[in-house]
């Protein structure tokens, strides 16, 4: 059997942690539920969580991200009270991601949407002799 975990990250304005867990809790799917801070663990047969997890995901496809955890919830080398408290390894990276989601579920929504970004236009850089001539005009000036 293909055990594997998934972490659930929940950046929605439509949705709590607590929503997702209910949905997941209601599925009587034969998984592992825990909720996060983030959002929620799931943990079980590769086939009925990645199912489930389609089915969750639909709720908002825009405040919902889904990624594959290496280690299932209460394993003791990243539990934090085998490791004494503490964050645990990888919560600050994914502190980080978090603040990055809205920017991505807004470009999601614009890709969805058939929007072409355009081009940010590059700032010339300042010609070397423009330079020399506002530092003679700041001399002068003084």
């Amino acid at each position: 059997m293909d055990t594997i975990t998934k972490m659930v990250v929940i950046n929605s304005s439509k949705l709590l942690p607590s929503d997702v867990v209910i949905k997941l809790y209601e599925s009587n799917a034969d998984v592992l539920v825990k909720e996060t801070c983030f959002g929620v663990m799931v943990s079980g047969e590769r086939q009925v969580v990645d199912s489930l997890l389609s089915n969750i995901r639909k709720l908002d496809p825009y405040g919902i991200f889904i990624k594959e955890r290496g280690f299932a919830p209460g394993e003791p080398y990243r539990c934090r009270a085998t490791r004494r408290g503490g964050a645990r390894p990888g919560f600050h990276n994914l502190e980080n991601e978090d603040k990055m989601l809205p920017h991505i579920a807004s470009a999601l929504r614009a890709l969805d949407k058939g929007e072409i970004p355009r081009l940010k236009q590059k700032k010339k850089k300042l010609d070397i002799e423009k330079l020399k001539d506002i530092i003679k005009e700041t001399e002068v000036s003084q």
